[in-house]
């Protein structure tokens, strides 16, 4: 088969972009896949990060970057070049209804000149900061794709209000491969300089909604019944960092906290998570989220509050706890898994539960849809 993947390749960092080039190295082993990249993904105005780009970043892909998001000549471009191509399949991932605009004019003016299926992966329909006109802008964008796949039942959900007939398929997120193995953990824990014997992660994008100071909050009866440990905070802040900074210092948390706020290439992220015992996810709304399964590459245990999707990947007292988005409930998750570390095997538990989660099964449903 064919296959056009249009999103968000290397140079561009984060999630999304190991996301797409996973999918593209396993689907080549058995397909024909051409990879379309942004040559502009968003404005510098509508970014808040500190950089969309890694240039470290390595990859063997031969790459078109020829969408611009705000330049649509770019748009009708990129469909002339798909066309030229001919495929069997065009796969989007969606995520944010800002590239809706040109996602639509991709697909409406391919399908006027050649007969193709289009596939949308799913990770927001409706996202977790809402603005007007993003359901106007993702109805007009899905209405000309022909299937979905959903990785979380919020998702599912999601799509079946915006659309009740849609033709889709559940099925979760599957695990990265591409941040290496575990390392030793006190080498881990020595590289970055932390001494105290328990160590708690919480790692990715910082946002409102991921419930950093719910954290912060928590970590008041933490530091009262847990001893020896460290809270590692690690992401680029897309927010201002200093109202955490404070609420740390008011409650005299300094000493419990290792706050760096910073991206991780792919070839560190290994370090963060082999020197952690166990991660935390204290959201105050989701979808999903990429780092549960980075967690479990790495056999780590998790916190998950059972906001949008994440319980879902979670079996509860065997790959981690589900707690309410409340600091008493974080706090209880995390000392509930220290308290029963020795009696549970949760990295033998994780090493089980994962098989559900590979990538072969995630092609094999793509496989399923558009192969007869």
């Amino acid at each position: 088969m064919k296959i056009v993947i249009v999103g968000t390749f290397p140079p561009f960092r984060g999630g999304i972009s190991n996301f797409y080039q996973t999918l593209y190295e396993k689907l080549s082993y058995e397909h024909d896949v051409t990879a379309i990249n942004f040559s502009l993904q968003y404005p510098n105005i509508l970014f808040p990060g500190k950089s969309q780009y890694d240039n470290n970043l390595k990859s063997d892909i031969n790459i078109e970057r020829t969408i611009n998001s705000i330049y649509p000549i770019s748009w009708k471009k990129t469909a002339n070049k798909i066309i030229e191509l001919e495929p069997d399949l065009i796969i989007f991932k969606y995520w944010i209804p800002f590239l809706a605009p040109s996602f639509r004019s991709i697909i409406k003016h391919t399908k006027k000149k050649i007969s193709v299926k289009s596939l949308v992966i799913c990770d927001n329909i409706i996202p977790h900061e809402n603005r007007p006109f993003d359901k106007l802008l993702t109805k007009s964008f899905f209405k000309y794709i022909d299937h979905f796949i959903v990785m979380s039942k919020s998702v599912e959900k999601d799509l079946l209000f915006l659309f009740p007939d849609a033709k889709y398929i559940y099925t979760p997120h599957p695990l990265y491969d591409i941040f290496g193995k575990s390392n030793n953990k006190d080498k881990s824990k020595r590289y970055l300089q932390i001494h105290e014997n328990k160590v708690i992660l919480f790692f990715g994008l910082i946002r409102p909604y991921k419930g950093l100071d719910l954290l912060i909050e928590a970590s008041k009866t933490l530091k009262e019944k847990l001893n020896n440990f460290k809270i590692l905070v690690v992401g680029d802040c897309y927010e201002n960092p200093e109202p955490y900074s404070k609420m740390i210092n008011k409650n005299g948390l300094n000493d419990i906290f290792d706050m760096r706020f910073e991206f991780v290439p792919n070839d560190k992220v290994n370090i963060y998570f082999s020197a952690a015992d166990v991660i935390v996810l204290p959201y105050k709304s989701a979808t999903q989220s990429g780092i549960v399964p980075v967690a479990y590459h790495f056999d780590k245990p998790v916190i998950v509050t059972n906001v949008g999707g994440l319980s879902e990947i979670v079996q509860e007292g065997k790959t981690g706890y589900v707690v309410y988005p409340e600091p008493n409930e974080i706090a209880d998750g995390i000392l509930k898994y220290y308290n029963n570390s020795d009696k549970i095997n949760f990295v033998e538990n994780i090493k089980s539960y994962k098989d559900n989660f590979t990538w072969n099964k995630f092609i094999e449903k793509i496989e399923r849809i558009f192969i007869q």
